[in-house]
């Protein structure tokens, strides 16, 4: 018996829709992100094109993108973009390198704790940037100076995030691999490293921010190069398009190292002990 035509059409219709709920359905986030984002951009494209606001204060997204061109031509831009990423790479990498260690020995040592504890504590209480001048004053007004800063920014918060980790491992399990005479190497190998992940993650991500945050505060300060130095000199010749491109490229390295980070994340997931 043959299917009525408008039948097939309807069948046909609901399929191709399903379809479309589908793809929508996995690209969701996306979707909903890029829309605001290209919302945000238009309304903002717009406010600037009517007049209300001197460009001066608030530019517009066609003016910063075509600040960004003509910086992209420009061979002291890549000299500034070169001396930030170094800062940030190099104090950020030091940051991780002493505090995951480091962290994870004094959640282990009581004694350590003690040691150190203070230390953390003050430096945490303390804002970083009133070190500042002694930093500049130390290592002059070179890279070096803003590594340090972007050090102390990033140590600190991996270091603390860590030490949690450690005190919170599952305890369960650590009694289970106990009472089969576990050696303290394998418990903390299979049990407290694993489970410890989390807490080095997201005090990475946020020691990530607080990095970023030195190489800026560092350059706005002291410096001769760099894209902290590039927004100073723009801001005080009123180039705000160009102060926009220094702060999108800011939020851009840190969108990019936390997607890295992430991403790592997910490859350890499985490494973690599942409860039963």
């Amino acid at each position: 018996m043959a299917i009525p035509a408008h039948l097939e059409l309807s069948a046909r219709s609901e399929r191709r829709r399903a379809r479309l709920v589908r793809i929508y359905l996995e690209h969701e986030r996306v979707a909903i992100a890029g829309g605001t984002l290209l919302a945000v951009l238009l309304v903002w494209e717009a406010f600037g094109a009517s007049g209300l606001v001197d460009p001066l204060f608030i530019s517009s997204p066609t003016r910063v993108a075509r600040a960004a061109w003509l910086l992209s031509h420009d061979r002291d831009f890549w000299t500034d973009l070169q001396v930030s990423a170094t800062e940030f790479i190099l104090g950020y990498a030091a940051a991780l390198a002493v505090a995951i260690p480091l962290g994870l020995a004094v959640g282990l040592s009581k004694r350590l704790q003690y040691l150190i504890g203070p230390f953390v504590d003050t430096l945490n209480a303390v804002p970083r940037v009133t070190l500042l001048p002694l930093i500049i004053i130390w290592f002059g007004i070179g890279i070096w100076s803003k590594i340090v800063v972007v050090f102390l920014g990033a140590v600190i918060p991996v270091l603390i995030n860590t030490q949690s980790g450690v005190k919170t491992s599952e305890a369960r399990f650590i009694r289970v691999a106990r009472s089969f005479s576990a050696s303290k190497l394998k418990i903390f190998s299979s049990i407290i490293l694993p489970g410890t992940l989390p807490f080095i993650f997201t005090g990475a991500k946020y020691g990530a921010g607080r990095a970023l945050l030195g190489v800026v505060v560092g350059e706005l300060y002291a410096s001769t190069a760099g894209l902290g130095h590039l927004i100073a000199d723009a801001g005080n010749t009123f180039q705000t398009d160009v102060v926009f491109v220094g702060a999108l490229l800011f939020m851009a390295a840190g969108l990019i190292t936390v997607a890295l980070l992430d991403a790592l994340e997910r490859r350890f997931e499985r490494w973690r002990p599942q409860p039963r």
